[in-house]
C-alpha cells in the first residue's frame, strides 16, 4: 500500500462556490434579528413573530435533516446541494417581492428554511471528497468562516440599509445575491475529483442505515450530539434575540449589529486559527474543551455589560472560543463515527444543533417583564458548564490525521 495520492487545485473552486452559498443562506437567516423592533412595526406584527422568521430555519431542519443526508450520500453532493441552492435563490427573491405582507414573507422564509439542510449537511462531505485528511478540519473551518461572514453581513449591513431603503428592498437585494451564488454553484461545483484525495481505504464508507446504527453505537458521538445541541442553541439564541437582549440596557439596533458582528468576527478568527492547530496536532478534544470553557466568561459579559466597550469585548471573546471551535467539533464527529458517511454524521450533528430552537424559544419565554433576557442567558452559561463536563468524557479519534502530499 502506498501513502501517495493526488489532490487537485480545482478543489478550491468547488470549496469557493460551496462557501458562497453557505454565506448567502446565513444572510437570509439572520437579516431580521438586528432590526427586530423596526421589522415588527413594518409588518405590523410582534417581536415574537419576527423572531419566528429565524426560528423557522431551525424548525424546518428537524424533519428534513435525515432525508437530505440520505440524498447527499445516495445521489451525490453536487446534485443534492444544487437543488437546495436553487430553492434558496427562488425563495430569496420571492421574499423580497412580498413587500410588507408578513404572511407571504413567512411562506417564502419557510421555503428558505427548507433549503438550508441541503447546504449545511454537506459541510464534511466536500472535504471528504476533495481534500486530504490533514486539511479537512481546516476546510470545515473555512466553510464555518463563510457562514460567519454571512451572518455578520446580515447583522451589520441590515441596520445600515434600513436607514435608507425599505425592509422589502433589503430582502430583495439579499435574495438576488443568493440567486447569483446558486447559479455559480450549479455551474462550477463538481461531485468529486478523478482520483480520491487520500490513501487507499481512507475513503471507505458504510451504507447510510448501517452508518446511522454505527454512529449511535459510539458513546463519544452520542455525547457530542448533546454538546452540539448546547453550543449551537446558545449561538442561535443570542443571534436571534440580540437586539432584544441589549435593548433594555439602552443600546440601539446599530449597537446590536455591532455586537453581532464582533461576535462573528471573533468566530471568524477562531474558525481560521483553531482548526489549523488542531490539524497540526492531530487532536480535537482539547480544543473543544477550551472553546466551551473560555466561552463562558464572554457569555456572562454579554449578559451584564453596561458599557459599549465591555459589551463589544465580551461578544468578540465569546465568538472566538464558542463559535471558532465549531469546525473542529464537526470534524471530530465525522472522525469518531467512521465509517458512517460524512453526510449522515454531519446531518445528525446539524440536526441536534438546529433542534436547539427549543432553547431559543425558552430564552424568550424566560424574559422578565421589563424585557431582560438575564434568566435565559444565565441558563445558557450553566449549560456551557455542563458541556465542558461532557467534553471531558469524549474519546480522541484514534486515526492519524496527517499524511500525503498537497498542492
Amino acid at each position: 500500500m502506498t501513502d501517495q495520492f493526488k489532490v487537485y487545485k480545482y478543489r478550491w473552486v468547488v470549496l469557493g462556490v460551496f462557501m458562497f452559498i453557505n454565506l448567502t443562506i446565513q444572510i437570509l437567516w439572520i437579516a431580521y434579528a438586528p432590526i427586530t423592533g423596526p421589522a415588527a412595526a413594518y409588518y405590523g406584527v410582534s417581536d415574537m413573530a419576527i423572531g419566528f422568521l429565524a426560528m423557522s430555519f431551525m424548525i424546518a431542519f428537524i424533519p428534513l435533516s435525515i432525508p437530505v443526508s440520505w440524498a447527499i450520500d445516495t445521489f451525490g453532493f453536487h446534485k443534492t446541494v444544487g437543488v437546495g441552492a436553487a430553492l434558496m435563490g427562488v425563495c430569496g427573491i420571492a421574499r423580497g417581492l412580498a413587500g410588507n405582507n408578513y404572511v407571504l414573507v413567512l411562506l417564502a422564509t419557510i421555503g428558505l428554511a427548507a433549503s438550508q439542510p441541503f447546504l449545511l449537511n454537506a459541510w464534511t462531505k466536500v472535504p471528504a471528497l476533495w481534500f486530504p485528511a490533514r486539511e479537512r478540519a481546516t476546510v470545515v473551518g473555512l466553510v464555518t468562516l463563510a457562514n460567519l461572514v454571512g451572518t455578520a453581513i446580515g447583522m451589520v449591513v441590515t441596520p445600515m440599509l434600513a436607514n435608507s431603503i425599505s425592509i422589502a428592498a433589503i430582502q430583495l437585494l439579499y435574495g438576488s445575491l443568493a440567486a447569483v451564488s446558486a447559479v455559480l454553484f450549479i455551474l462550477f461545483a463538481r461531485e468529486k475529483p478523478h482520483t480520491p484525495p487520500c490513501i487507499a481505504g481512507d475513503d471507505e464508507r458504510a451504507l447510510m442505515l448501517d452508518g446511522l446504527k454505527h454512529a449511535f453505537s459510539v458513546r463519544s458521538f452520542r455525547l457530542y450530539l448533546i454538546i452540539m445541541f448546547i453550543g449551537l442553541g446558545i449561538f442561535n439564541g443570542v443571534s436571534t434575540w440580540i437586539e432584544s437582549i441589549i435593548r433594555p440596557r439602552g443600546f440601539s439596533p446599530q449597537d446590536a449589529g455591532t455586537v453581532g458582528a464582533l461576535m462573528l468576527a471573533g468566530g471568524v478568527l477562531g474558525a481560521v486559527i483553531l482548526p489549523i492547530f488542531s490539524d497540526r496536532s492531530g487532536r480535537r478534544k482539547p480544543f473543544i474543551l477550551v472553546g466551551f470553557l473560555l466561552g463562558m466568561p464572554g457569555l456572562l459579559g454579554i449578559t451584564f455589560a453596561g458599557s459599549s466597550w465591555l459589551l463589544y469585548a465580551a461578544a468578540a471573546w465569546t465568538g472566538f472560543f464558542l463559535v471558532g471551535v465549531n469546525p473542529i467539533g464537526m470534524q471530530y464527529a465525522s472522525e469518531i463515527a467512521r465509517p458512517t458517511p460524512e453526510g449522515t454524521s454531519n446531518g445528525l450533528i446539524q440536526l441536534c444543533g438546529q433542534a436547539s430552537v427549543v432553547f431559543v424559544y425558552l430564552m424568550a419565554a424566560l424574559r422578565l417583564p421589563g424585557g431582560s433576557f438575564t434568566p435565559g442567558l444565565l441558563a445558557a452559561a450553566a449549560l456551557m458548564l455542563g458541556a465542558v463536563l461532557l467534553v471531558s468524557l469524549l474519546d480522541e479519534p484514534g486515526r492519524k490525521v496527517g499524511g500525503g502530499p498537497g498542492l
